[in-house]
C-alpha cells in the first residue's frame, strides 16, 4: 500500500518530467528480469537519440535499504527522496546515482503538492538493456494506464465486485489516498448507510399508504 507521501512524490515527479519534455510512465517492467522501475522517463536528445532516465522513490530508511532490486538501467538514474531521508542516507548513495529531493508546498491551493531540487547530479552510463525491448515495455505500460483510464471513464459497472471491494479496503481510517484529508472508505460506508435508511423510509411510507388504501376500501365495503 502506498503512503500519502509516496503518492505526492509520484504526482510531482510525473509533472516534473512532463514539463521537461519527457514521456513519463510509472511501474515499468524492465527487460532481462531487471525488476520494475518506479518511474521511467524517455525523450529524444539533440541527436534524435533516445535518452532514458530511471527514478526510484524511497520514503523511509527501511525502504531505501530493502533488498528489492533497483532498476537503474537508464542513461541517467536517480533516487527520489524526502529531505530528512536524504540527509540520513546520502553517504550510502553510489557516486553515479543522482538525487532529487522532494519538498512539499505549505499551501494547499497550488496545483501540485510539492517540487524537487537536484541535490546530486547523476553520471551518464550506457543503457543496460536492449533499447527496442525497453521501448516495447514502455509502450506496454502506457497501454496499461490508458486501459485503466478508459475503464474508469466507463464507470464502476466495468469493474468486478472483487476489484471494487479490494479498492475500498484501502480506504482505511489511517490511509489518506489523495493527501487531501478525505477518507473515501468512511464516506462510502456513510453514504451506503444513508441510502439504506432512505430506502427503508420510502418502503415504510409506501407500506403505510398501501395499508391506508386497504383500510379505506374495507370501510367502504362494510358501509355498503
Amino acid at each position: 500500500m502506498k503512503t500519502s507521501l509516496t503518492t505526492q512524490m509520484e504526482e510531482t515527479l510525473y509533472y516534473f518530467l512532463r514539463e521537461n519534455g519527457y514521456i513519463a510512465i510509472e511501474e515499468v517492467t524492465i527487460p532481462d528480469e531487471q525488476g520494475i522501475v518506479d518511474t521511467l522517463g524517455c525523450r529524444l536528445d539533440n541527436k534524435q537519440q533516445f535518452e532514458w532516465r530511471c527514478y526510484e522513490l524511497k520514503v523511509s530508511k527501511s525502504d531505501f535499504r530493502s533488498s528489492a532490486k533497483l532498476s537503474f538501467i537508464g542513461h541517467y538514474n536517480y533516487f527520489v527522496l524526502p529531505e530528512p531521508l536524504y540527509i540520513s542516507v546520502k553517504e550510502e548513495i553510489p557516486a553515479h546515482i543522482g538525487v532529487l529531493v522532494y519538498r512539499p508546498y505549505i499551501s494547499e491551493d497550488l496545483p501540485l503538492p510539492g517540487f524537487f531540487t537536484t541535490e546530486k547530479k547523476p553520471q551518464r552510463q550506457l543503457l543496460q538493456v536492449n533499447e527496442d525491448e525497453l521501448l516495447y515495455h514502455l509502450i506496454s505500460s502506457q497501454a496499461r494506464e490508458v486501459g485503466k483510464a478508459k475503464q474508469t471513464a466507463r464507470g464502476l459497472h466495468t469493474f468486478s465486485s472483487k476489484q471494487i471491494y479490494k479498492e475500498l479496503k484501502k480506504r482505511q481510517p489511517e490511509y489518506d489516498l489523495f493527501g487531501g484529508g478525505v477518507n473515501y472508505y468512511d464516506r462510502f460506508i456513510e453514504d451506503t448507510q444513508n441510502q439504506a435508511v432512505e430506502a427503508l423510509k420510502e418502503e415504510l411510507e409506501a407500506t403505510r399508504e398501501a395499508y391506508f388504501q386497504l383500510e379505506q376500501k374495507f370501510a367502504k365495503e362494510h358501509r355498503n
